[in-house]
């Protein structure tokens, strides 16, 4: 998913660059818009996904630290660390789809010729080959 959104916030930030825009008529600017609020519905359903899935499993990680306090045995040790292990990688993906579909209301506001407060930065650099 996190290649997904990287590819369309570099799909949409060459469609809003001010040279492009002035090429594109107001019908075309608005199936731009259309399409851009489309894919950010997407990323908010998958972020709001992974925000339970995460906020659930850090809560079933807590319940296995608090386990492992009570019971100190190996079993329960050796389930708290593949826990921790998977719960840092939740909180990583969604880290970087919460940035990334706050880049793209970034782009919307672009699109649509308005500015709220400071830009932010872009999510993610492709390495230059």
């Amino acid at each position: 998913m996190y290649k997904r959104l990287c590819d369309y916030i570099d799909y949409i930030e060459e469609a809003t660059r001010p040279e492009n825009l002035k090429k594109l008529s107001e019908e075309q600017k608005k199936a731009l818009t259309a399409r851009l609020l489309t894919q950010i519905q997407f990323f908010q359903h998958e972020r709001i996904i992974h925000l339970i899935v995460t906020h659930l499993f850090a809560m079933i990680t807590i319940v296995t630290l608090v386990g492992m306090m009570y019971f100190k045995t190996i079993p329960i040790l050796i389930l708290f660390v593949l826990e921790m292990s998977l719960v840092f990688p939740y909180i990583v993906h969604y880290y970087h789809l919460e940035n990334g579909t706050q880049y793209l209301y970034t782009m919307f506001d672009r699109l649509n010729g308005e500015h709220y407060g400071e830009e932010l930065q872009k999510p993610h650099e492709k390495k230059k080959k």
